[in-house]
């Protein structure tokens, strides 16, 4: 009987991962070839820089896996979500060989990672007609015994749409022990449902992607999370090296993990929710915009006239906005991240100003 293990590149399996110089907290250190002293400061802000980081950030792994509600042993931390993309890829495909299928439009870093590690990319579009619902027929068509990872980003970017829970345990079903579904959770708070939990109660081909970039707006520190069975987190690890995630960034990370005031967050993350909705609404009423995609996200997708003079108005009026317009996918679209009431305000202000000239 086969295992999810028999999916795995070969050589990772019989890779024999770099054993660091032991780390033994409280004892002095002339094992790892550091300097004694810390680096000059007014305050003790670089305490402890001079030292390297556990090999494994065991205490920040156990905390997000008390937040994600998993074992310890069925998370890693990554740096942002990316580097779990990125690990996948070295883990399960083979240069020339392998295969991934993503439905776009949808992030392209995942096409960007297949093309580093020498991966084929086939692409099952989104269905724009649906709402751009995915293609269950597409992607069972297009799955073969080259393919090794589908890759849902949900809710999805650029699009904002959430892969419904019901969809997500049928594509893990269909693809079954030939490969892994990789769901890509980035904006997940951001939705009206979390399948993280359920998900990898249910099946042992997938892999969730958590980021604190996002929701919890610390995209500075570059903390990612891997969720899945053991034994893929157990290989992850082999590929990932030592002492890859920073003290600082695990300071902070701790830190607001611990002390997060959860009324706060979650009045933060409906704030949000409501100024989306509220965006959705004005944008429909422009008469540049065409049609305005429905959100589970902290942005929006838009089909307007002109990208390009509705993206320049924008940034007239001192707003950036991204143009998503030569993307294939998503002709005439420009995405809206959502900011504070004051800077939705000013957006819409400057576009119906413009209008009015």
């Amino acid at each position: 009987m086969s295992t999810i293990l028999d999916l795995v590149r070969p050589e990772i399996l019989a890779l024999s991962p770099y054993v660091p110089a032991i780390w033994n907290r409280g004892s002095i250190r002339l094992s790892a070839n550091e300097i004694p002293w810390a680096p000059p400061s007014d305050d003790d802000s670089f305490a402890d820089l001079n030292f390297y980081p556990e090999p494994r950030p065991t205490e920040l792994t156990a905390a997000l896996a008390r937040h994600y509600g998993v074992a310890s042993k069925r998370l890693m931390v990554t740096r942002g979500s990316s580097d779990g993309i990125d690990l996948l890829l070295r883990c399960f495909c083979r240069p020339g060989q392998d295969e991934i299928v993503i439905c776009p439009p949808t992030f392209s870093m995942y096409s960007v990672y297949a093309d580093i590690q020498g991966a084929v990319t086939r692409e099952v579009p989104l269905i724009e007609a649906s709402s751009f619902g995915i293609d269950h027929e597409g992607i069972a068509a297009a799955w073969n015994s080259q393919s090794k990872l589908l890759f849902i980003c949900s809710p999805n970017n650029p699009v904002g749409n959430r892969v419904p829970t019901d969809e997500l345990h049928a594509l893990c079903d269909t693809i079954g022990d030939s490969g892994i579904v990789v769901i890509d959770g980035a904006y997940t708070e951001f939705a009206a449902v979390d399948p993280t939990a359920e998900l990898l109660d249910s099946h042992d081909n997938v892999v969730v992607l958590r980021t604190l970039s996002k929701a919890f707006g610390l995209a500075g520190i570059r903390c990612g999370s891997l969720l899945a069975s053991e034994e893929i987190v157990e290989v992850m690890n082999r590929v990932l090296p030592p002492f890859c995630f920073p003290t600082p960034c695990q300071d902070t990370a701790l830190k607001y993990l611990a002390t997060a005031d959860q009324l706060l967050f979650s009045e933060g993350i409906e704030q949000l929710r409501t100024e989306r909705e509220k965006m959705t609404a004005e944008l429909s009423t422009l008469p540049d915009v065409q049609q305005v995609w429905s959100s589970e996200a902290n942005f929006i997708l838009a089909r307007v006239t002109d990208a390009n003079a509705f993206t320049a108005k924008a940034l007239a009026g001192g707003v950036s906005i991204r143009d998503f317009s030569r993307a294939p996918f998503t002709p005439g679209c420009v995405r809206i991240t959502i900011g504070t009431p004051e800077q939705n305000k000013q957006l819409i202000d400057v576009l119906i100003k413009t209008e009015m000239r």
